[in-house]
């Protein structure tokens, strides 16, 4: 799964006032737009610029293309709940077969079997592994998931998010992107 930036909308990467990027997945991008009335108002610092300017009569600034914020944003320490997190947290692939295609949701222990909608017991499944597993237990269905369902911390779905990179990613951004990534000997 790929989100899409066009290199021709001119987006700032947008970093935490501790040069990180707000969020990999999906990348923290903004508009030049806001970019640049985030300038105006006075809550980031440009970092690096496009050769792209935009004027006015009396003014004219380029583009900005990496911006980082005054204030500090303390990242949350727990992940919403949502659809999308589920599937980052399982890496856009179906837990019973692997396939990346018609991604739902399924709940290991069925909710007629007092199953609950939480992160310990919802996997990304495909329609057909969903279909087939139904309101069956695992066993019964002879179907486990590869890997247990977790609540994941901001950390893990950031590390599966840096699995996914944009389509496009700026030269200027390439030095703020990955650098708390552990190196591999």
């Amino acid at each position: 799964m790929t989100i899409a930036v066009s290199p021709e909308a001119l987006p700032a990467l947008v970093l935490n006032a501790d040069f990180r990027p707000l969020s990999y997945y999906p990348l923290s991008l903004w508009s030049w737009q806001d970019a640049i009335k985030a300038v105006f108002l006075d809550r980031v610092n440009i970092v690096a610029e496009y050769e792209h300017a935009v004027s006015s009569p009396s003014f004219s600034m380029r583009l900005p293309s990496v911006v980082c914020l005054k204030s500090y944003i303390k990242p949350s320490r727990h992940p919403a709940f949502t659809r999308f997190n589920v599937f980052l947290r399982d890496r856009f692939e179906c837990q019973y077969c692997g396939s990346p295609d018609e991604l739902t949701f399924d709940h290991v222990v069925p909710r007629r079997c007092g199953g609950q909608t939480t992160w310990e017991n919802v996997v990304a499944a495909c329609s057909p592994c969903n279909l087939k597993k139904g309101g069956k237990l695992p066993r019964e269905a002879k179907m486990l998931p590869k890997q247990a369902p977790f609540q994941p911390t901001v950390h893990d779905l950031h590390n599966n998010g840096r699995l996914f990179p944009p389509n496009y990613l700026h030269e200027s951004w390439m030095d703020y992107l990955y650098w708390d990534v552990e190196l591999q000997p």
